[in-house]
């Protein structure tokens, strides 16, 4: 077995990138954006899941029962509702008050 590290780059890319930089207090949101954040926060993450296997399954059902239009119009609620879902997350995790 040779010394010869597998990556011998793995060091070189640990120095070549600057830390992000910190949250300052001029970085603050609009008054608008935190009453958002505090209501959404209000809501449990397991809405915005339980909401996104529903409208999965309620598209599933329509496309058996072959109403194309409306399967696929709901078949694209998931993704979104799973956005939100993480939204909400991050803004329980880390907002700081």
């Amino acid at each position: 077995m040779s010394n010869r590290e597998i990556n011998p780059a793995a060091r070189a890319s640990e120095t070549r990138y600057r830390p992000a930089p910190v949250l300052r207090e001029d970085h603050a949101e609009s008054r608008v954006t935190r009453l958002i954040e505090q209501q959404t926060a209000k809501i449990p993450s397991d809405v915005f899941l339980f909401a996104a296997l529903s409208t999965m399954a309620a598209s599933l059902a329509l496309e058996v029962t072959n109403h194309v239009r409306a399967s696929r119009f709901i078949g694209m609620w998931p993704a979104p509702l799973l956005v939100m879902g993480v939204y909400n997350k991050l803004v329980k995790t880390l907002h700081p008050g």
